[in-house]
């Protein structure tokens, strides 16, 4: 039998299976997400955006209001979005095949029945081309086996990115699932200043000054786009002269010019005989290549394991 096939923890994701729900559920998750960062007092290197993995799906954690706080929580086990608030009421959406104009109206109409208020800007951030929540009326799929499967995933992400953040005692993010670019990631620090950032196409200089305002390694999951399969990746802030040539395991890995940074297949880790060691040593790797060449103080920021 397959290794994969016994990996049951591990589910495949064919991109090209789910292209549409994961295109709507990526504007989904940008709506809540936008209500998050509205209502949530600013945190360094934008860590009040992102959201979390859960038991049952993807949630804001609580956000505070005045005197009270409320969650809203992706549920991809019984397919709703719930909006909990600390006083006892609750609003809940369904997931279901309906365009992000409708499940942006429905969001925004539950907030003020519990007495939120709350303004976002409502176009899509990190994507090109991007149309209005109000006005979308395109993206409108959900597949809710595509999207269990691909939960199911960021839970046995999330367990090990958090396996290893936890061997580090420097700065460390969060495991955090950046609905502007649809990823999960943690991120280590060296503790220094780094460059000023020059911003990108998708991320402009104002926000990726405080991203990246020092120095990193960063890896992550992305579930894939058309034509390219999920990956987990890895990259430096900035990159270390002779980082791009370290030997990274396992040997699947490789670095992607096209990306700047190395990558490896999700089909690689769920197909490996441990899916744990095989993702595990990608992280161990290409953060050891990072703060080797990057010359980072090891001794004072690393965990000896015993």
């Amino acid at each position: 039998m397959p290794l994969a096939a016994l990996n049951q923890d591990w589910p495949p994701l064919p991109y090209d299976e789910w292209a549409d729900t994961s295109a709507t559920l990526h504007l989904w998750t940008q709506v809540v997400g936008k209500v998050r960062m509205a209502l949530t007092p600013p945190v360094n290197h934008w860590w009040h955006v992102p959201l979390y993995v859960s038991a049952r799906g993807l949630t804001t954690s609580p956000i505070p209001l005045k005197g009270r706080y409320l969650e809203i929580a992706f549920d991809f086990l019984s397919h709703r979005l719930d909006l909990t608030c600390s006083d006892g009421r609750t609003e809940t959406v369904p997931l279901k095949p309906q365009t992000v104009a409708d499940f942006y109206a429905q969001v925004m109409a539950a907030l003020t029945r519990l007495g939120v208020e709350v303004r976002i800007w409502t176009t899509p951030s990190e994507l090109e081309d991007a149309v209005p929540f109000e006005e979308d009326r395109v993206h409108a799929s959900y597949d809710a086996e595509a999207v269990q499967r691909f939960w199911r995933a960021l839970c046995q992400v999330d367990r090990i990115f958090k396996l290893f953040r936890g061997r580090f005692l420097g700065k460390a993010s969060p495991v955090q699932f950046f609905w502007g670019s649809f990823d999960l990631a943690v991120t280590r620090f060296s503790g220094r200043s780094a460059p000023e950032h020059p911003g990108s196409a998708v991320l402009p200089a104002s926000v990726s000054r405080e991203a990246y305002s020092h120095e990193v390694s960063s890896c992550g999951f992305w579930p894939g786009a058309p034509g390219v399969e999920a990956i987990f990746y890895a990259y430096a802030y900035p990159e270390p002269k002779g980082f791009r040539h370290a030997l990274i395991r396992p040997r699947s890995a490789k670095w992607s010019d096209e990306l700047g940074e190395f990558v490896l297949p999700y089909e690689a880790v769920r197909s490996a005989h441990s899916p744990e060691f095989a993702l595990l040593n990608f992280l161990t790797t290409t953060y050891e290549a990072a703060a080797d060449f990057g010359e980072w103080p090891r001794e004072a920021l690393e965990r000896r394991r015993r």
